[in-house]
């Protein structure tokens, strides 16, 4: 028994992990040991030697169950140290960076001229993207059956409510609303969606951005509405812009102008952003229609305005050379990270 003990110590002692461990328990202590073997010959021995041999036996069981409780607690100590060594935090090292969102282009353009428009000391106000005709196009010297519907498609929606409702076209209605509710004189910027029939295309889509800005008080004139106009731009695209007017039309103003600026790639003297013109078209404006301050119970005798409108999308595209305005609604985050 003695040599089996030594022997069972020294195997024991070589065992790297539990589950070789565990093989070898049942290698030296199960059913088919050399233990086992020698507590079944018991009963072939003279039975006066038998009680001698169970005692040794016996002992020897308990010193090999004895070594392989102490091996099996060093290789669960071992097992928990390499653990914890694994687990342990170098809190020397960087940690794990995290990517930091940030606004689309179409909000930060939309920020920017906000944030200028608010410093010439104009104020936002908000609408609906759902109104009536009135507000979209009557109450804006468009009514029922005026030539100037035909320029834009509209988007109507079923309301049960006996009046037209439709998907705004333009941010123009908030003017409406704002001089029903507020008397002059009166600063304000309508930044928001707008919805027409157009075909997605790569400088059209059927659903953008637009800012309108709308100033009432006494004896303002083209000349105010020219000055606020190359401020804005200048504030927005820097350098020393020009302005151009150019006449128009807009059923809501009168008289109406297109306005260019300078082109800021060539300072003016032609290249393919401007298409060799010099000039690059940027927004529509013009003195408010007195029969629009008629609609909103406004005396045009005394008091004037003017009004203009951008496009945000259009903005963004020539303020980061963006050539297709359809990658600025697929969400690629390759191109608006660049931001």
């Amino acid at each position: 028994m003695e040599a089996l003990v030594a022997q069972a110590k020294q195997a024991i002692g070589a065992v790297a992990d539990l589950d070789a461990l565990e093989a070898l328990a049942s290698e030296l202590t199960g059913r088919k040991s050399l233990i086992a073997k020698a507590n079944q010959e018991l009963k072939d021995l003279p039975p006066g030697e038998r009680p001698e041999a169970g005692r040794r036996i016996g002992q020897a069981r308990a010193a090999i169950n004895a070594l392989f409780e102490a091996r099996r607690g060093e290789l669960m100590a071992a097992g928990e140290a390499e653990r914890i060594r694994a687990e342990r935090i170098d809190v020397s090292l960087p940690g794990p960076s995290v990517r930091i969102g940030h606004e689309h282009v179409i909000s930060k353009t939309i920020g920017d001229l906000t944030e200028i428009l608010v410093g010439m000391g104009y104020r936002v106000a908000e609408g609906n993207e759902v109104d009536t005709d009135y507000y979209n196009f009557e109450a804006l010297n468009t009514p029922p059956g005026h030539p100037a519907r035909s320029m834009q498609d509209t988007l109507y929606v079923e309301s049960g409510r006996g009046e037209e409702v439709l998907l705004r076209t333009q941010t123009s209605g908030v003017q409406v609303h704002e001089m029903e509710s507020c008397s002059p004189p009166l600063y304000m910027i309508a930044p928001g969606r707008v919805f027409r029939r157009d075909t997605l295309d790569p400088s059209h889509s059927p659903v953008f951005h637009q800012i309108e800005g709308l100033a009432v008080d006494s004896d303002l004139t083209l000349g105010d509405l020219a000055g606020t106009l190359k401020f804005f731009i200048r504030e927005y695209f820097g350098g020393e812009r020009e302005i151009k007017l150019r006449p128009s039309y807009f059923p809501f103003t009168e008289p109406s102008v297109e306005v260019s600026m300078s082109c800021f790639l060539c300072d003016g003297s032609g290249c393919r952003t401007c298409g060799h013109a010099g000039w690059i078209e940027v927004l529509g404006a013009g003195m408010v229609d007195p029969n629009v301050f008629g609609s909103v119970g406004y005396d045009s005798e005394r008091w004037t305005g003017f009004a203009f409108g951008l496009g945000v999308e259009r903005f963004a595209m020539l303020r980061y050379g963006i050539p297709d305005i359809r990658l600025l609604y697929e969400n690629d985050q390759r191109f608006l990270s660049q931001f």
